[in-house]
C-alpha cells in the first residue's frame, strides 16, 4: 500500500475503482481494509472511485504512543484529504469514522461534498457512559481475558440476534473475532477517541453540507434513538434504518447498507 504524510505521521492508504471519490471512514480498533469486503465493490461498480485507509494506530498506519483525541484522528483525514486532493469530496463513516466525518462537514465543509453516517451518535447516554466504564476499567486492570470468550463477549456486542441465531453464521463469527485476537489487538490509543467527545447536538446545527444519518435496529453501541439524534440535529439531515443488524451492520446487511449509501451519493 501507498503512504502519505498527514499530521506529523503516515498513513497507509487505498484507491480503487474510477469515478468521484469516495472517502471511507473505518470505526475504532479495525482496519480500513474492511470495507473491501462489501462497501468498495459496491461503490466501485455504481461508478466511484473509493479511497480507504488505516487510521493511526493500525498498521501498516503509524501507531504514536498514548491516548488519541477526535482531534488528532480528524486532522489525520483532513492531511489526507489535502495531500490525494480528493476535496471536496463524498465521505462515508461508520461509527468512530461517522464522527470524524460529521467533525469534518461540520469544520471543513470545503472539503466534504457529502455525508453518510453509520452507526454514529452525538452523544453518549447512561448505558453507553457504563460500557465506556466497563472497557476501560478492564483495559487499566491489565487483565486479559481468554480469546474464546474475548470473541463471544464481541459478537453479542456486534451483532443482530438475528445473526446469532443462525448457527452457522455465529460459528463463522466466532471463529472470526477469535482468530482476529478481539480487542487484544486494537489500537489502545483508539479506545479514547469517544471518552473525549462532550454532547455536540448542539453543535451539529452548524453542518451545512447534505448528511445520511443510517441506524442498525439491533445497534448496542450506537442505537437508532441516538442515531435519530444525529439526525434531528443536522439540518435536512435524513435517516434511514435497516433491520436485523448490530453494529457491524454493514457487514452483516450489506446490501441494504450499500444501497442507502449508493442511492444517497448519487443525489449528492
Amino acid at each position: 500500500m501507498p503512504f502519505v504524510k498527514s499530521n506529523g505521521i503516515q498513513l497507509s492508504y487505498q484507491r480503487s475503482g474510477s469515478g468521484e471519490p469516495v472517502l471511507m471512514i473505518m470505526g475504532s480498533g479495525a482496519s480500513g481494509r474492511v470495507w473491501t469486503m462489501h462497501q468498495t465493490p459496491a461503490l466501485n461498480a455504481a461508478g466511484y472511485e473509493t479511497v480507504t485507509f488505516e487510521n493511526r494506530g493500525i498498521a501498516p498506519s503509524d501507531a504514536p504512543g498514548g491516548k488519541y483525541s477526535l482531534d488528532d484522528m480528524v486532522a489525520d483525514t483532513v492531511g489526507l484529504i489535502e495531500a490525494l486532493d480528493l476535496g471536496p469530496c463524498r465521505i462515508v463513516g461508520t461509527s468512530m469514522g461517522a464522527m470524524v466525518a460529521q467533525d469534518l462537514a461540520l469544520s471543513r465543509p470545503d472539503l466534504v461534498r457529502s455525508a453518510v453516517l453509520l452507526a454514529t451518535r452525538a452523544r453518549s447516554d447512561a448505558l453507553r457512559r457504563a460500557q465506556s466504564a466497563a472497557d476501560r476499567a478492564l483495559r487499566e486492570s491489565g487483565v486479559r481475558l481468554p480469546p474464546s470468550y474475548e470473541a463471544l463477549r464481541t459478537v453479542l456486542e456486534m451483532m443482530s440476534p438475528a445473526t446469532l441465531n443462525d448457527d452457522a453464521a455465529a460459528s463463522t463469527w466466532l471463529e472470526i473475532f477469535e482468530l482476529s485476537g478481539g480487542r487484544e489487538n486494537a489500537a489502545e490509543g483508539q479506545d479514547w477517541v469517544t471518552d473525549t467527545v462532550a454532547d455536540r447536538r448542539e453543535a451539529l446545527r452548524g453542518v451545512t453540507v447534505p448528511c445520511r444519518a443510517i441506524a442498525f435496529t439491533d445497534d448496542l453501541l450506537c442505537p437508532p434513538h441516538l442515531v435519530a439524534e444525529v439526525a434531528n440535529a443536522i439540518p435536512d439531515c435524513d435517516l434511514v434504518e435497516i433491520s436485523d443488524c448490530g453494529h457491524l451492520g454493514y457487514l452483516e446487511r450489506p446490501r441494504e447498507v450499500n444501497s442507502a449509501i449508493i442511492e444517497f451519493l448519487q443525489k449528492n
